[in-house]
């Protein structure tokens, strides 16, 4: 009897390593606002990147934490103590995706930041994610669907996503330059076929808008793919964490 039970114990243990000695899944936290974040069904059609960008993500090794909500700031995310979750949580070799810029620069808004204190958020993400090891990427808000009168479009982020450049390269940040980018993306399908990037519903096209939608913030599915297709490149380039080996990878022919 006591050779089985002893045989069981060594089997418990056995197992029991193989269990820890996994190696650990890397996690990517997406850390913003409502161009960003999860969507309810009834915001359908409008779309996220970061659902998106989600399935560029290999989850047998890679977990994805989209923690973006609407209408948030620098500022109000960590107030409402969204921020606090998210940095208790933290590991080593953790990701963290932070875009934010839509509704800091919009002074009308409760939640808006001046320059000095955007900055100073955005420091402050910075050093608490870098204090658990965990590795921080900046990302410039995506660019807004704003033509002038002229047909050119307008640079609505330009204040602030210079502010989260000179943060990134004087902090020695990854940066993802998804505003200038996105503007070229909104460019060439021009003033019109630029609807399709956003939410832009006619009446009675969508039951979620009977009468009709003219967002030019957020986005429609194609517009979420197309901002996460950047977001991918980018960080496929920038490889932080080796975050390319998290990535889908095609199979080979046969």
């Amino acid at each position: 009897m006591k050779s089985y039970f002893k045989y069981g114990l060594i089997l418990l243990a056995a197992v029991g390593f193989a269990f820890t000695s996994q190696p650990r899944k890397l996690r990517i936290f997406l850390v913003g606002d409502s161009t960003m974040s999860n969507k309810e069904l009834k915001a359908y059609p409008e779309t996220g990147w970061g659902m998106m960008f989600s399935k560029f993500i290999d989850t047998t090794n890679t977990l994805v934490y989209n923690v973006a909500q609407n209408g948030r700031s620098t500022k109000s995310f960590m107030k409402e103590n969204r921020w606090t979750p998210v940095l208790d949580s933290l590991q080593e070799g953790d990701i963290v995706l932070i875009q934010f810029g839509h509704n800091d620069e919009v002074q009308t808004k409760p939640q808006s930041t001046t320059e000095k204190e955007f900055v100073a958020n955005l420091t402050k993400y910075i050093k608490d994610t870098r204090a658990k090891k965990a590795i921080p990427v900046l990302i410039t808000p995506a660019a807004r669907r704003s033509f002038n009168a002229e047909g050119t479009l307008e640079d609505t982020h330009k204040v602030y996503s210079g502010l989260v450049r000179k943060l990134a390269k004087k902090k020695k940040v990854p940066l993802i330059e998804l505003d200038r980018k996105s503007q070229l993306l909104i460019r060439s399908f021009g003033p019109e076929n630029s609807k399709w990037l956003f939410n832009h519903l006619k009446p009675g096209q969508n039951p979620n808008y009977p009468e009709g939608k003219t967002d030019d913030t957020h986005f429609s599915e194609l517009g979420a793919r197309k901002m996460a297709e950047i977001v991918y490149g980018e960080l496929k380039s920038l490889n932080p964490g080796s975050i390319d080996d998290h990535f889908f990878k095609p199979k080979p022919k046969k």
